[in-house]
């Protein structure tokens, strides 16, 4: 079973000579990249100034409160609208207006109010002399403060927009007061027990056309309806959330441990039961799809159910759980062929990652150093996402004329503190002042997309210099355990905390050079997917068939900067030398072992990988289980949910991370002691004046040894 041998090619340079004096990472060292620096601490203070402007002008009161006509905030805490909490529409017919779509706000009077109407009840009932006093109140709760039903007409009500024409039962609905329509059989919309309402004018107004313009409204609002719900169920079920997220970190840490000392039982332990979780996954859909046989419903197509916001309803078709049963069937499938042909290959791995094994080991601080970065990120993260909301608040409200008859002045923009005495309203006596949207006019608002593309390319940045520092942490760390002739005694002490210090020290510089690169590659990935959303309703073949290349040529670009850029930071670590230096270096020692890297590096990745995936799996199960009321003994305890599926993704995907940061721990070692162990292999011969410094189990599975055995510890 020995790894082939081949001969380096001239063109990626020399091999490594044998010296005598290197013992690892060295001490002797200087700043590296320090222009790169430089610009990367001026990009940073830009950031940081970035962030007070949008703090000084945002609002993210505008994203949590509906806007009432005047532009005052519906149950904002300490003012006057407090307990008024809904938004109300005089016409929710002019809600099926194009500009509803185009401004994100209906061209009608909107008033905040406690409480959504209950009952059908017209202006014209309300005022008459035979409408009671508990009726006039109950419309005045909808009406502008200051109307007075004794000294207006209902003429002079509706043509200065005191009051709705008519009040209709309403729902809440994203703090909106929508109609609540419901619709008999044969199609025939009601509004309590009415077909047709009298709008108050003397007009029909049909159930339809509201129900048509309820959708409208709708379309506006479905965005949010679901981002409510889903934050609705984040609340009711954020504890259990966290349980399963420690589980998954529980789950994870047993798993690291159990590698330290059963690596080449766990990997085949592994290995089986991602295949029989796999192997359920397909059991449960097809159990699932042979249930619904027969179900009225069940045989509807995806295609035909169209968008759904309630998610749940696809797990009420047969076609959902045959989609799944076929791309679990595939993973299967891949995953077994796979190990049938690298069946070989994944031996030679087992003992690289028992290598590994013993080096997490040794430097036991390694596997706390992922709390670190993940404490980074989400700082990265949340000051990116505080900045952009601010940022996207921080417009100012754009007032314009909306009207019902002919007026030049239909849709400019308006002043309502001087609007009821300026030309506008003279000349267009039924015109309004009503709030339209967030915008403005000012240089700030101008260049506010660039804030913005600033806030997000600073982001990339910055996250990209976390994921590097923490690379060069480690490969640091371990690099002192490889080189270490006789483990443990010859590993210096708190290796992680000296590797930390030197790259913050001298190679500031690199890792913002890397991470700059990365992030620009990122941004521009960002930018097609922007312009391919915008190019959806095109008809140019031609362009977006380009756009896909170009998608296509930059995701490859991107995982091949992070490959090059892992292997230079692990240079770096080792060598302190610049980027470009460490990258060219790492690059043509991967070349003249080309075939080594293909069968150990990958081979390693794709075991971890499996590990990844069985934790994600068990985690995934056992959170479906629950959420979803299977388990009977603790079905009490399962919160009530609009969408179950939203806590078990939240569980799953944190589950992937946490077990992602414990095994990027295992895959950075194997990616040190990779390019170490191909160093060790170019430096030195194995005789007594040039031994190996790998391992012996290493040693044994290449079919090579050491003249002089040092003393090791295993």
């Amino acid at each position: 079973m020995e790894m082939e041998e081949k001969t380096p090619d001239p063109k990626y340079g020399d091999s490594r000579k044998f010296d005598p004096t290197f013992k690892g990472p060295i001490n002797n060292r200087g700043c590296t990249d320090v222009f790169c620096c430089l610009l990367f601490i001026i990009a940073l203070l830009g950031y940081f100034a970035v962030g007070i402007v949008a703090w000084s002008q945002g609002d993210p009161r505008k994203v949590i409160y509906p806007t009432d006509s005047r532009g005052q905030f519906c149950g904002q805490e300490g003012t006057p609208l407090e307990k008024k909490h809904l938004l109300f529409y005089f016409n929710i017919l002019k809600c099926a207006s194009p500009l509803t779509l185009l401004e994100f706000q209906c061209p009608t009077t909107q008033l905040c109010v406690e409480k959504c109407p209950t009952k059908h009840l017209t202006l014209i009932k309300a005022v008459s002399k035979l409408s009671t006093a508990e009726d006039q109140e109950y419309y005045k709760q909808f009406c502008k403060e200051g109307v007075d039903f004794t000294k207006l007409s209902v003429p002079e009500i509706l043509r200065d927009g005191l009051c709705p024409a008519m009040l209709m039962p309403s729902k809440p609905f994203t703090r909106r007061c929508l109609p609540a329509l419901g619709t008999m059989k044969g199609g025939v919309v009601v509004v309590g027990n009415e077909t047709m309402l009298n709008d108050g004018e003397g007009k029909n107004v049909s159930a339809a056309d509201l129900l048509d313009a309820s959708k409208k409204s709708n379309v506006v609002v479905e965005a949010r309806q679901v981002a409510m719900r889903i934050f609705e169920d984040y609340t009711q079920s954020w504890h259990w959330i966290l349980l399963g997220l420690l589980i998954a970190m529980v789950v994870s840490l047993i798993f690291i441990v159990l590698l330290r000392f059963l690596a080449g039982i766990m990997i085949w332990v592994m290995i089986v039961s991602v295949i029989l979780v796999i192997g359920y996954g397909i059991f449960h859909c097809f159990m699932e799809y042979r249930s619904l046989t027969g179900e009225p419903g069940a045989d509807v197509t995806i295609r035909d159910l169209g968008v759904q916001t309630d998610f749940s309803v696809y797990l009420q078709i047969r076609q959902t759980w045959l989609a799944f049963m076929i791309i679990l069937a595939i993973v299967e499938v891949v995953i077994i062929l796979l190990l049938i042909f690298l069946r070989k290959r994944v031996l030679i791995a087992i003992a690289l990652i028992k290598e590994a094994s013993r080096a997490i080991g040794k430097v036991m601080s390694s596997l706390f150093y992922p709390l670190l970065t993940f404490a980074l990120l989400a700082l990265v993260i949340a000051y990116w996402a505080i900045t952009a909301v601010f940022l996207s608040t921080s417009n100012e409200q754009v007032y314009k004329v909306f009207n019902t008859s002919e007026c030049e002045f239909s849709r400019d923009t308006c002043d309502p503190k001087t609007f009821n005495t300026s030309n506008i309203s003279a000349q267009c006596t039924d015109a309004e002042c009503l709030f339209a949207f967030y915008g403005g006019e000012t240089l700030y608002h101008k260049y506010l997309i660039l804030f913005q593309f600033y806030n997000l390319f600073l982001f990339f940045w910055c996250a990209n210099f976390v994921t590097a520092l923490g690379q060069v942490t480690l490969a640091g760390a371990f690099a002192s355990y490889y080189w270490a002739f006789n483990k443990p005694d010859d590993i210096p002490a708190y290796p992680i905390f000296a590797s930390l210090g030197r790259a913050l020290r001298y190679h500031t510089g690199s890792l913002a050079f890397g991470s700059l690169i990365l992030s620009l590659v990122q941004v521009v990935r960002v930018i097609l997917e922007y312009l391919d959303h915008k190019l959806k309703g095109a008809e140019n073949k031609c362009a977006k068939f380009l756009l896909s290349c170009l998608k296509c040529c930059f995701w490859c670009l991107e995982k091949c900067i992070k490959f090059l850029n892992r292997n230079a930071y692990i240079m770096v670590a080792i060598y302190g030398k610049s980027f470009c230096t460490s990258a060219r270096d790492a690059f043509f020692l991967l070349m003249r072992n080309i075939v080594r890297v293909a069968v150990l590096d990958k081979v390693t990745d794709f075991l971890l990988f499996l590990g990844k995936l069985l934790i994600v799996g068990i985690v995934g199960v056992f959170s479906f289980f629950f959420f979803s009321g299977k388990i009977k003994a603790v079905e009490d305890a399962a919160p009530s949910l609009n969408y179950y599926w939203v806590p078990i993704l939240t569980v799953v995907v944190g589950s992937y991370l946490i077990a992602h940061g414990f095994f990027s721990v295992y895959a950075m070692c194997v990616d040190t002691l990779f390019l170490c162990f191909l160093e060790d292999l170019e430096r030195n011969d194995g005789s007594a004046e040039r031994p190996f410094f790998m391992n012996q189990n290493l040693l044994s599975v290449l079919k090579k040894h050491n003249e002089v055995q040092a003393k090791t510890v295993e």
